[in-house]
């Protein structure tokens, strides 16, 4: 992970031209979990996933190049999400690291509106595995993955060059984890996997310094 961060700084650090602004700044906001590909007709299974809310908070900096309108965010941020079935419910910890790529417009320092999109790196930093049966005794057993890469699409509002609100759609482009389900309904124990990808509305606020 250290590795990856290391990257990521130079990265940035390398594309900024010397003449770019910088602002640091703590941002938070709420997620709402949307787990999909996971549906298991087979063998009388019942397991939908619902919605539920989550959060994230961490630091965050902005670069405004001297390029007009275009500019990029990056943060760090400890996300915390959760999706609820018919009986468990699957939560993950993560550090997220967004970069997005901000193109906007705007009435001189006192408002600007703006479009936003760029990947998202994550690392679990909670439980992987989650393990439980229901009433008809099925068993069900989930494995979060270690790390996760998604994109970001968005808009947002900038208001006296600090106080920023934003609003995205954070898109899943790998699988998020995998599950097992063993059907004990029947007179043996029928093994069924498949896998789920965890996409999430989110909508934050930031304060830059």
């Amino acid at each position: 992970m250290k590795k990856v961060l290391t990257l990521i700084v130079m990265a940035v650090a390398f594309a900024m031209p010397s003449q770019a602004q910088i602002k640091f700044g703590l941002q938070g906001g709420l997620n709402l979990t949307n787990v999909s590909d996971f549906s298991f007709d087979k063998a009388g299974i019942e397991n939908a996933v619902s919605n539920k809310a989550g959060f994230f908070i961490g630091p965050t900096v902005k670069f405004t190049l001297p390029v007009v309108g275009l500019g990029i965010d990056a943060a760090a941020l400890y996300d915390q999400r959760e999706a609820k079935t018919n009986d468990g419910t699957i939560k993950s910890q993560s550090i997220q690291i967004p970069v997005n790529v901000r193109y906007g417009f705007g009435i001189g320092s006192l408002a600007e509106i703006f479009a936003f999109a760029g990947p998202q790196f994550g690392f679990n930093i909670g439980d992987k595995n989650k393990t439980w049966k229901d009433a008809k005794n099925n068993a069900y057993d989930w494995t979060l993955r270690s790390s996760n890469l998604s994109a970001n699409i968005g808009i947002g509002a900038t208001l006296l060059s600090h106080l920023q609100v934003k609003i995205n759609y954070n898109i899943a482009l790998g699988k998020t984890g995998d599950v097992q389900v063993k059907d004990g309904t029947g007179a043996a124990w029928d093994v069924i996997t498949g896998k789920a990808k965890a996409n999430a509305w989110q909508i934050s606020a930031a304060y830059y310094f």
